[in-house]
């Protein structure tokens, strides 16, 4: 099988360690081309450093965390350090293939704030506009309202990283173009196997989403656990694990260009 995982966290402190030794252990059961998705502007220079390192291995998305809206608290104002951001990518937008993580999270985040990430997400939205860039989605408790603003936006070169809302929503931005990226926790998310079993097996890719999101509950997740999804979603869909892993491994290279 050749995979490729289209949303990690590779910087991760997790990985401080060890990361050359869970990069072998990727490529040790197929896994080809590593994503790695940044929160932060620190993150995102971590990250370049391990693209320029692991050349053709590791690419990188640049985003920011959609938490990120309670200015009274922070050191720097949100919308500056959204900002800050932006301009790190304009600067490199040679070397990054998608903008993201960026989103809704409706689990941390609760009332009027709401609104606020509403708006920066808009922003978003419009910036991969303007790059041309593919957007990968967060959108913990909030898918229904990430699509909804997607679609009014109209931008469909999305990808919804680790849904977790309902199939109804899904199946419409489905048709509008946007893929879902699906991760070793599927082995135990019934909601992430009705998303599979739902979804046309062409809008589907990959993800780690390493160090969370694996297999088994609590413990670090690693990119070679893609091999837990692959067989997850070959049993769902009822196709070989050789047609699960060169469907989705087409449907990432063409999105991401990679």
């Amino acid at each position: 099988m050749e995979l490729i995982d289209v949303h990690s966290h590779l910087q991760d402190k997790e990985f401080d360690n060890d990361r050359e030794d869970v990069l072998e252990n990727a490529k040790k059961v197929g896994v080809k081309k590593i994503i790695t998705s940044t929160l932060d502007l620190k993150d995102a220079q971590i990250s370049m450093e391990m693209f320029s390192k692991y050349k053709g291995f590791v690419y990188m998305t640049v985003g920011c965390n959609p938490c990120i809206v309670d200015e009274k608290e922070m050191e720097h104002p949100a919308l500056e350090v959204i900002e800050e951001i932006q301009s790190f990518i304009r600067e490199r937008k040679k070397d990054i293939v998608g903008i993201g993580e960026i989103g809704l999270d409706y689990y941390w985040i609760e009332g009027e704030q709401r609104e606020k990430q509403k708006e920066f997400f808009r922003l978003w939205i419009n910036f991969a506009k303007e790059m041309n860039l593919p957007l990968i989605v967060h959108s913990r408790s909030a898918g229904k309202y990430a699509i909804e603003i997607l679609l009014e936006e109209k931008y469909s070169n999305v990808l919804m990283h680790s849904y977790d809302g309902k199939v109804g929503w899904a199946l419409e931005a489905a048709k509008q173009g946007f893929y879902f990226s699906i991760p070793p926790s599927i082995v135990n998310s019934p909601q992430k196997q009705k998303l599979v079993k739902s979804i046309d097996i062409n809008r589907i890719m990959l993800e780690s989403d390493a160090p969370v999101l694996g297999p088994e509950k609590g413990k670090r997740n690693e990119p070679q656990n893609l091999v837990f999804t692959v067989s997850k979603i070959s049993e769902i869909k009822n196709l070989s694990e050789d047609i699960v892993s060169e469907i989705t491994t087409r449907n990432a290279a063409e999105f991401f260009k990679i």
